[in-house]
């Protein structure tokens, strides 16, 4: 399976390596993860593309195999409320999603099996 190059922030190469050290990930996202960090494009705030999901962003994808959609934002584990739609960076599709982007497809093993998804939308969050 091709690789995709991840573009991604210095604090999520960070959360996603010390992620990789302390979690129970699966043998098949432990090693696709390491290969995507291994080829990342880190990028400095400015940087980072409008359509790449980081932290704080508000997501849209959808399943490849049903085409049921999600939205919801990727937060730190302090500020997550499933009622409110913000996932924990930390949730498996968190950890899977960030540093893609709108129009990429990513394949993760989830709680229920091997998953693909389809990025639809991306929005920054807003800072005041």
């Amino acid at each position: 399976m091709k690789t995709t190059q991840l573009t991604i922030l210095n604090r999520e190469l960070t959360i996603l390596r010390t992620h990789l050290m302390r979690s129970n990930l699966s043998d098949y996202n432990k090693k696709k993860l390491l290969e995507e960090l291994k080829n990342a494009k880190v990028v400095k705030d400015d940087e980072l593309p409008e359509n790449v999901i980081c932290l704080d962003s508000q997501v849209e994808i959808a399943d490849v195999s049903s085409r049921q959609k999600f939205t919801f934002q990727i937060v730190l584990p302090s500020e997550a409320n499933m009622k409110q739609n913000r996932i924990s960076v930390f949730a498996p599709i968190g950890i899977a999603l960030l540093g893609y982007q709108t129009g990429s497809v990513v394949e993760w093993e989830m709680p229920t099996g091997l998953k693909k998804f389809e990025v639809l939308k991306v929005t920054q969050k807003e800072f005041a």
